[in-house]
């Protein structure tokens, strides 16, 4: 018998992010980053409100310098105005204890602080400058994610670690050293935070490599380590289908091993292009996964030689376009929906079964077939459209489908007062 595939998640401490929990069970959270200057307050709560409304849970911006900082609470205010409470995450590198420090309102303003243990400082300023972040956030009682990046390694503890490994009678590989550092970097920063006083609970982590197999071993080994959360991704996935197949493939692995709390898809967008790319490919991937759902997902059939015409490929983008657009009323007034599946399918082969499987299908047809599509829903067939306005019929049923079938929150409750005699 075939068994079930859905993974267990690996057991972890739930950590609270102004009310967005990590870990613990919870649902694996999207996050994302602005490319704005931080500085421009307005240009950068424009992008965080994007990426909020196209279902990024935590957002990071860059605080880099004091006018990045100064800007924090100004951005937090906008965002507040505008009715989004995503949290912000603060992006610190070399001076972040400066920064907190001389701006607490800044301090007050972020929901977590991301600190990188090889860009606190050098030497002697290094474990002084951690203790002051650290202090800080046990000041503001935020939580902190300790972030290390291959690019980025703390120096002085490769430096110890591979003396090390040369005095061994058979030394390791250089890179499995290197990824050793990144892991041991981790937990004892994440240990030298708790003896600071930082709650165990208060804590995350992140190993992040740009290789797809090196990102894979390196968190198997940190997640039999410890029970912090872990926040997954590659550290420049690259642009485009590289860098969604790059992210696809080494979080969906580790995944599907239950490995993950949190997940941020690091594409580089196209000139000019927006930055929504990367919250809408981290939703698909937990989506086509079985682990969350975020939006009714259109299935639709490659094409072969049997679909000479376009129609059904305009038609399935035509559909999926306007679930997404409809979807911000759709979360509102009807709770669920997310799961409602479609299916646009091109010719007779496979398209009355796969429509037949979907919440709502249609079955267009094929070269040389009838020039009708029918249409099914929950697996019986409903109705044959044909003419000029299949599209629009078939939003129209669509509709129809998700009010019947999607209640809006209290309407049983209405309905049932109404069926009440009086």
């Amino acid at each position: 018998m075939i068994e079930d595939t859905i993974p267990t998640r690996r057991k972890t401490v739930p950590v609270n992010v102004d009310g967005v929990t990590i870990g613990g069970g919870a649902p694996i959270v999207v996050q994302s980053m602005t490319n704005t200057d931080t500085a421009d307050e307005i240009a950068t709560a424009i992008q965080v409100a994007d990426l909020a409304r196209a279902g990024s849970e935590l957002v990071r911006i860059t605080v880099n310098n004091e006018e990045a900082a100064a800007a924090v609470p100004a951005i937090r205010e906008r965002l507040d105005a505008m009715g989004l409470k995503a949290p912000l995450v603060g992006d610190f590198h070399f001076n972040g204890h400066k920064l907190l420090s001389r701006f607490p309102a800044c301090a007050e303003a972020l929901a977590k602080y991301r600190i990188n243990p090889g860009n606190v400082g050098r030497g002697a300023r290094r474990d002084t400058q951690f203790a002051e972040m650290i202090e800080l956030a046990c000041r503001y009682d935020k939580p902190v994610r300790i972030g290390v990046n291959w690019g980025s390694l703390d120096q002085d503890l490769l430096a110890r670690m591979m003396d090390e490994n040369a005095a061994l009678k058979e030394p390791r590989d250089a890179t499995l050293v290197m990824k050793e550092t990144l892991i041991v970097s981790a937990l004892e920063s994440a240990r030298r935070a708790e003896e600071l006083g930082l709650p165990h609970d208060r804590i995350i982590i992140s190993c992040k490599l740009s290789g797809v197999q090196d990102l894979i071993a390196v968190y198997r080994s940190l997640a039999s380590r410890c029970d912090y959360p872990l926040h997954l991704g590659l550290t420049e996935a690259g642009m485009g289908s590289k860098g969604i197949v790059a992210s696809s493939a080494a979080m969906g692995v580790l995944l599907q091993e239950g490995i993950g709390d949190t997940i941020r898809v690091s594409l580089t967008p196209e000139p000019g292009g927006p930055r929504t790319g990367e919250v809408l490919v981290a939703q698909e991937l937990l989506q086509t996964m079985g682990l969350r759902a975020f939006t009714p997902l259109v299935a639709a059939c490659p094409g072969c030689g049997r679909t000479t015409s376009t129609y059904f490929q305009e038609l399935a983008n035509d559909i999926q376009s306007y679930v997404r657009t409809r979807m911000p009323e759709w979360r509102r007034q009807h709770p669920g929906v997310e799961e409602m599946s479609l299916a646009v399918m091109g010719c007779v082969v496979n398209g009355p079964g796969e429509s037949k499987h979907a919440n709502i299908g249609i079955s267009l047809p094929g070269t040389g077939e009838r020039p009708v599509a029918p249409v099914y829903e929950d697996g019986e067939k409903t109705v044959t459209l044909k003419g000029e306005r299949i599209a629009d019929e078939f939003k129209d049923i669509i509709e129809r489908y998700v009010e019947r079938t999607y209640k809006t929150p209290g309407a049983n409750a209405q309905e049932s007062a109404l069926d009440r005699p009086g």
